[in-house]
């Protein structure tokens, strides 16, 4: 049983154990697009990536291959990548490094290991979606208000109203000081009531700018 995590390297490299490798390693790429289309919203030239991406490392591994001056340049290139690159959101970054380990995994030939490795990510990332963390109720409040407003308790009742909790992470002037921006984060009773909730506060601001924003996905780059 324990033989199927040996490597298939073992013997010498042949273009059909570099295909076997690329199978495997486009197969877990595929697994890993499959699930993160599922659980959130990912562009389709980002879940091809995921397909792509471990084909990619795979083949550039094999073509180090223990020479020290390809491995340095490999990982000058991929720095170069990273850096040119913009932050990303956390679960696209940890699907890219899920990938690049199945990629790694199939150049070392544990083509067994990655497809396992990739099938226990998969059910830990679909089991650990279906848990509702505090952090998912969490929202970022933004009102506008007039410099004759006291803000510091003017919509205490709204919250105790509406919110479990709420704290002020922020408030700044505006528009030469005739205006103050407020940032609280809050966590809602019943999110259904955030129509109910804006509007009683349109009515408290002078119908000022109000943006209630979801925290998590505000939070979440990397």
């Amino acid at each position: 049983m324990s033989s199927i995590f040996n490597s298939i390297l073992a013997g010498d490299f042949s273009v059909g154990i570099y295909l076997i490798c690329l199978l495997f390693a486009g197969i877990c790429g595929a697994v890993t697009a499959l699930v993160f289309s599922r659980e959130s919203s990912s562009s389709r030239s980002f879940l091809l990536s995921l397909v792509i991406l471990p084909i990619i490392v795979a083949t550039v591994i094999v073509m180090v291959n223990g020479n020290i001056g390809t491995g340095i340049a490999v990982a000058g290139a991929f720095s170069l990548v990273r850096f040119r690159s913009a932050a990303g959101r956390a679960r696209d970054i940890s699907a890219i490094f899920l990938v690049m380990t199945a990629g790694l995994a199939c150049a070392a030939g544990y083509v067994a290991i990655a497809l396992l490795f990739t099938l226990i990510s998969s059910a830990v990332i679909l089991l650990l979606s279906n848990v509702k963390l505090r952090s998912d109720r969490l929202a970022e409040l933004h009102i506008t208000v007039p410099e004759s407003v006291h803000f510091a308790d003017a919509f205490d009742d709204l919250f105790r109203e509406y919110t479990k909790s709420w704290k002020l992470l922020k408030a700044k002037t505006s528009n030469m000081g005739s205006l103050y921006k407020l940032n609280y984060q809050i966590e809602m009773k019943n999110p259904a009531a955030a129509q109910s909730f804006l509007d009683a506060l349109r009515c408290r601001n002078g119908n000022l700018e109000i943006a209630l924003l979801n925290a998590a996905e505000e939070g979440e780059e990397l």
